[in-house]
């Protein structure tokens, strides 16, 4: 694995960001969808870092910590040039801090489990700086439109975030509060899916993406349910929740996009 030209390549993607950052958000809604993803990154890094340590799915596994360290960089600047007041901007400052610790701890060694607390209580961090600037965004903008935006875009967080704690549990690492946060993201889930569904924005195409994303989230909640550190059950994990994320992406984009 070579983790030093990852944190090469992360680098590099924050650098070319910098001249575009300001243009690559459109408006708050935007802002609000970029601002919720960052809270996903900070789960899924940690759930390829602990899908690398147990070689399951090493190879998508890579590829999920090389383009989500660039995405996050890039979406930091991009954040942190488009803050419209101080104290957003000062929670984007703090985040930039705790994301240089996180990096350091991820990159540069192989994964271990008995480093896996540090870099869970670093995600946590970053999951609360990043949640911080998205409520920051939501309540400038104050419109409805706008949390059910956040809404939509933590349930990117919580496929992430379960799937964690499934492959922590696993990998038999010591992480105590593992089985309690894993049932929390799967309630969580559950429940703001429902109220997506039921939301008065969400259009018919909406809802249709919201139908395929209920129908991704049973095989992963079932595969969630059946603990196991079997490479199968850990791949399966590994693979349902890339899929989740990839509709929930999908659903939020077109939320964000009805500005």
């Amino acid at each position: 694995m070579h983790r030093r030209t990852v944190l090469s390549f992360a680098a590099g993607a924050a650098v070319v960001g910098v001249s575009t950052a300001i243009a690559e958000i459109a408006n708050l809604n935007d802002a609000i969808d970029k601002a919720g993803s960052q809270r996903m990154l900070s789960q899924r890094l940690s759930k390829a870092y602990v899908a690398l340590g147990m070689d399951v799915a090493s190879d998508r596994a890579q590829a999920v910590v090389e383009q989500s360290m660039a995405r996050f960089d890039r979406q930091l600047v991009e954040l942190s040039a488009f803050a419209p007041r101080p104290d957003i901007k000062a929670t984007y400052a703090e985040l930039q801090g705790v994301w240089t610790e996180y990096k350091t701890l991820l990159v540069g060694q192989a994964p271990h489990r008995d480093r896996l607390p540090a870099l869970v209580q670093l995600d946590g961090r970053l999951l609360a700086l990043a949640h911080q600037g998205t409520v920051q965004l939501e309540q400038l903008s104050g419109r409805a439109l706008a949390r059910i935006v956040n809404l939509s875009g933590r349930q990117r967080m919580l496929s992430q975030r379960a799937a964690k704690y499934f492959l922590a549990q696993a990998w038999k690492a010591p992480l105590p509060q593992a089985d309690t946060e894993l049932s929390k993201a799967r309630a969580e889930f559950a429940a703001a899916l429902e109220q997506l569904d039921k939301a008065p924005e969400a259009t018919q195409a909406i809802r249709q993406e919201i139908d395929l994303a209920r129908q991704q989230w049973s095989f992963l909640d079932l595969a969630l349910a059946f603990p196991g550190n079997t490479s199968r059950t850990g791949e399966n994990v590994f693979v349902s929740s890339e899929n989740v994320l990839s509709v929930m992406e999908r659903v939020t984009a077109m939320y964000a996009r009805m500005a």
